[in-house]
């Protein structure tokens, strides 16, 4: 990170709306750069604002014409539904953290779709294709895990789909209120038909009491998070003209890996050591790869707000006192050799996968059902620009052709 404050006017350093006129793109997408680490930002002198390094800029727009001049084909994606910056995350203008209170998954879904917050009905679930998503599932292995469950369900119900391939708005928007709804009661068979998609995930994750303010919230908080790589994959499946459950079969195939979806079972196995002698195990883990789980974020500088909402949410309940008490201790510890460290989003699932005796791969199924919002939400607005425009063209670094 740069020095943590500029002084206005310096020459050295641009403001947001000049660095949006050099590289010819909105102030949103400045935020977007910065979010993935593109370009940092310099809190200004008085807390005016953000300014950014012109040498920076310079370099990332000399990387950027760079790109263009080896392949046309390289676009940049422009998007209205997610805004990272100054580690806060908003959706469409809201903040992610005050939705996660307020209200339901249903409403933040039609937010992302449709820019519409009201209130929303729970999501359908009928009964036949229930029936064919637990038949489907039916002939994995009692091992299969949660995600794996939900990826076969989803080609089923695609399968089942004579129109699936209707990709307007509001074709898209049933399809995935459908999906969702489908989704959650064929891992729930005996929840009510009229439960919301909270209500009916949590007996799949754990046979103590619902706790439905608690992953509404968890639900809300991982919806989207702009070009993550599981939603850039969605984006391209999108672009081809991929149907929406074979864009959500994109997302979930990218999501499957340690270092995206699966995290949080990483986070999980780490905390469940600190659970009995929380030193010991940063100790070990500091030793043996240097790393901690569940620390610290691509995106985020010094605080990632999902997480501090669930810890919050958990620091009301008793039950969660053991995984919160092993966490903070970790984090104080930690944050003794690295100051700047903070706990993610992955941390706080596993906290709350402990606190209330889930499955291990709870964290990664709560992520992948939750995302399916977010992925579709991408899909409609990639289904209104042109399509195969994603082609960005390999370095050759293979043997010489042979004359």
């Amino acid at each position: 990170m740069a020095d943590s404050t500029a002084v206005e006017g310096d020459s050295r350093y641009l403001t947001t709306s000049e660095v949006a006129h050099r590289l010819d793109v909105k102030e949103a997408t400045v935020y977007a750069y910065v979010s993935r680490g593109l370009l940092r930002s310099v809190r200004a002198r008085g807390g005016r604002g953000s300014v950014f390094r012109q040498d920076e800029v310079e370099g990332l727009a000399e990387r950027r014409r760079d790109g263009r001049q080896a392949s046309g084909a390289v676009e940049r994606i422009r998007t209205e539904l997610t805004l990272i910056a100054d580690d806060e995350l908003y959706f469409r203008g809201h903040r992610a953290v005050d939705l996660a209170t307020t209200t339901t998954v249903e409403s933040v879904a039609h937010l992302l779709w449709t820019g519409d917050l009201a209130d929303r009905p729970p999501f359908p679930a009928p009964a036949d294709l229930v029936e064919s998503a637990e038949a489907a599932i039916a002939v994995l292995p009692r091992t299969a895990r949660l995600t794996d469950r939900l990826r076969v369900a989803v080609v089923a119900l695609g399968a089942l789909d004579p129109l699936r391939f209707a990709l307007s708005p509001e074709s898209v928007i049933r399809a995935g209120e459908t999906l969702l709804g489908v989704l959650a009661a064929a891992h729930a068979p005996d929840a009510p038909q009229g439960d919301t998609v909270a209500l009916r995930v949590w007996p799949v994750l754990t046979s103590r009491p619902v706790r439905p303010r608690l992953l509404t919230a968890v639900l809300i908080l991982l919806a989207d998070h702009d070009l993550a790589v599981s939603t850039v994959a969605a984006r391209v499946a999108a672009n081809t003209r991929a149907n929406p459950y074979a864009v959500v079969s994109a997302g979930l195939g990218a999501l499957d890996g340690p270092r995206h979806g699966a995290a949080s079972s990483l986070a999980y196995r780490f905390l469940g050591e600190a659970l009995s002698d929380p030193v010991d195990a940063l100790s070990d883990r500091l030793r043996t790869s240097g790393t901690v789980p569940g620390f610290g974020h691509r995106v985020y500088q010094r605080r990632d707000p999902r997480a501090e909402l669930l810890i919050a949410l958990l620091r009301e309940s008793g039950e969660a006192e053991p995984a919160l008490r092993a966490l903070d201790t970790v984090t104080d510890r930690l944050r003794g050799q690295n100051p700047s460290a903070f706990p993610n989003i992955d941390l706080a699932l596993a906290a709350m996968m402990h606190a209330y005796d889930m499955r291990p791969d709870a964290g990664e199924a709560v992520f992948a059902v939750s995302r399916v919002v977010g992925w579709l939400a991408h899909a409609i607005e990639e289904y209104r620009e042109p399509s195969l425009r994603f082609r960005p063209v390999g370095v050759y670094t293979g043997a010489r052709p042979i004359r």
